[in-house]
This record gives C-alpha cells, structure tokens and sequence, in this order.
C-alpha cells in the first residue's frame, strides 16, 4: 500500500515537472503597458529587460527589489548599457533577501503608488513562484503581467525551483507564512 502511493506521488510530481517545463513563462508583448514594472535581483537579463522596457514607456516606474546595499541607481543603468536620463523612473529596493521578501517589498511600493497593474520581469524558471508569491502579497486587484527572461539553468536547479514551487504553494493552502 505505502509503494503504491509512493509511486503515485512520484508520478504526479514527475508529471507536474514536465508540466512546469512546458509552461515557462515567455517575455512578454513589448506593446503592452502597465501601471509598473518589477524586477527581482538574481538572474542574469533581468535588469537589462526591465530598463529596455522602462525607456520604451511601457511603464511609469520601475522596482528593481533585492537590491545591495550602497549600489546607487545611476551605477546600475549605466552597468546595464542604459541612458542616466531613465534614472528618474527607477526606484531600488533594498529589503528584500529572497523571493518572499521581493514580493511583499514589491506589495507595499505598489500600494504606495496605488498601482492597478505590474509587469513581473524575472527569468523564465522562476517565474511561477516569483507570480504565486506576489500574488499572495498584493491587493487582488492589481492584474500581473508576466514577463519572462529567458534562463539557461542545469536540470539540478530546475528541479529545486520546482519543488521550492511545490512546498510554498502547499504553505499557502494551508495558510502558513502569509
């Protein structure tokens, strides 16, 4: 009885892999406007899609969350090849260590600016816990606009990221960690 729900178990979360596989997000419509953008630190393209997306006016502001200490907005645009003009229209977070907190830094900058939509940048891989968890923290009805940069991540962290996915969302259900 116990190796036949294990094996069930097994079968569902290797079903629920390749489903999270097939369905990472993809960037978005360049066309497309919102309120803000949001660009959690920690992968690479982040940041440059975020202020490409900023300079085109798809946005009024943008939040780069999780960011060092003592890094100054001007050091970061130039870094990233961007114009120092866009300087104006960039806001750093500095609270945030992880992707709980980039969400709830993220929540009350948006509440702030009584902001009705964001368009989430981050990498295609960690886009689902990255939208579950801002979610969770902001007004629901603020609409969220996925916009995935593409990530070149081995299977090991893949595989980590889904089953952070996993555990986070069953902390939610349960009404752990709000």
């Amino acid at each position: 009885m116990i190796m036949r729900f294990l094996s069930l178990l097994a079968i569902a979360w290797g079903l629920g892999f390749a489903v999270f596989m097939l369905t990472l997000a993809q960037p978005a419509d360049n066309a497309r406007t919102t309120d803000a953008i949001v660009v959690p630190t920690g992968g690479a393209g982040r940041i440059v899609r975020g202020l490409t997306l900023i300079e085109q006016g798809r946005a009024k502001r943008m939040l780069v969350s999780g960011v060092a200490t003592g890094l100054r907005k001007a050091d970061l645009i130039a870094a990233n090849g961007h114009a120092a003009a866009i300087t104006c229209c960039v806001d750093l977070g500095r609270e945030a260590v992880d992707t709980r907190s980039n969400a709830e830094e993220t929540a009350r900058w948006v509440r702030e600016r009584r902001y009705r939509s964001v368009r989430l940048v981050t990498s295609d891989w960690h886009m689902a816990r990255a939208r579950m968890e801002l979610g969770a923290a902001l007004d629901r009805d603020v609409a969220i606009m996925r916009d995935g940069v593409r990530g070149d991540q081995r299977l090991g962290p893949l595989v980590n990221e889904y089953n952070k996915l996993i555990l986070r969302r069953v902390a939610l259900w349960l009404g752990l960690g709000r």
